[in-house]
């Protein structure tokens, strides 16, 4: 059966947020009596049990939780429709839901997103940092943003940025190891590996006059945190191969130094990924339009593609490595 009244879906929202359908009754201004039959309407429509209740609250059922999740996005969209109607230049509202890799997120996107809320203070962050591969379909977010070309044709991509991962390493490491002056000298030195999917990418690859050759590195330190990884490498702990716009501000300021530079490594561009070509909500747009204007300020970054582009062509995202192992 379907929701034949989806303003029900208020009194699971408030349920929710209070623990207890009295809150949730108190909050929508109508009596616990209606409160509990609507929850119990809802409940007998979708054939499916929504609460665990007991003496002392309610919590959510697997069921619950899922519904709940697109009816708190659900609210918000039409809200946001609202306010469109009413003044096409109404300020942004709702939460933002957005997935990044560690690195990226701390060094260069944090300051970015206070920015942004700044100016646009009715708006909820919400912010997932990891290096794992977030789907943004599953995973529910509105934006993801990724290092490598992606290939899910159910997303739009946007580039961001054309990044490359540089090989770099700190001075002190250099001081005690030499600098490598080929990809092949790097057999000898102790290298930074990520992890992905329980596998350590060691498999680097460069090309000089458009020949490409493989290295597979090794070190003593591998780890599935990138931020870690160049925290370790700032450290002096060995040589890492990541992302330009990563590692910008500490070869910057001299905490490494860039290896290999007359070396090409493969195109690692930066993409956001949205989950929906028919409706992309507007603080979901503008918050795209303002990281695609800031990484183009950015000294290594060139103008942003236009917005939502076509997806990009299949490869496999890995933090800097070769896409084999």
């Amino acid at each position: 059966m379907k929701i034949e009244n989806p303003a029900d879906l208020r009194v699971l929202l408030q349920t929710a947020r209070g623990g207890s359908l009295s809150a949730a009754a108190r909050t929508l201004g109508m009596t616990p009596a209606a409160a509990s039959a609507t929850l119990k309407r809802l409940e007998g429509q979708l054939g499916a049990r929504l609460f665990e209740r007991s003496t002392r609250a309610m919590r959510l059922t697997p069921q619950g939780q899922t519904l709940l999740a697109y009816a708190e996005r659900a609210f918000e969209l039409l809200a946001e429709g609202e306010a469109l109607v009413a003044d096409d230049r109404a300020a942004l509202q709702g939460t933002l839901r957005v997935a990044a890799p560690s690195d990226l997120a701390r060094t260069v996107l944090l300051p970015w997103f206070d920015d942004f809320q700044r100016t646009h203070p009715g708006l909820r962050l919400e912010l997932v940092v990891g290096d794992r591969l977030h789907d943004v379909l599953r995973d529910e977010v509105d934006l993801a943003i990724r290092y490598g070309l992606l290939a899910d044709s159910r997303l739009v991509a946007r580039r961001l940025a054309p990044a490359q991962p540089v090989l770099s390493a700190a001075p002190a490491y250099l001081a005690r190891h030499g600098r490598p002056n080929t990809p092949q000298d790097l057999l000898r030195h102790n290298c930074i590996t990520f992890q992905r999917g329980g596998r350590r990418h060691k498999l680097w690859r460069f090309a000089q006059h458009g020949v490409w050759q493989e290295v597979r590195v090794d070190g003593d330190r591998s780890v599935d945190d990138a931020s870690l990884a160049r925290e370790w490498a700032v450290a002096g702990a060995g040589i890492i191969l990541k992302s330009s716009i990563d590692v910008g501000p500490d070869l910057a300021s001299g905490a490494l130094v860039r290896l290999l530079a007359d070396w090409e490594t493969e195109a690692y561009p930066l993409h956001a990924l949205l989950p929906s070509r028919r409706f992309v909500p507007r603080r979901v747009s503008a918050l795209v339009d303002y990281l695609a204007l800031r990484f183009s300020t950015m000294p290594a970054a060139a103008p942003a593609d236009r917005p939502f582009s076509a997806p990009a062509v299949d490869a496999e995202e890995n933090h800097g490595h070769a896409p084999k192992a």
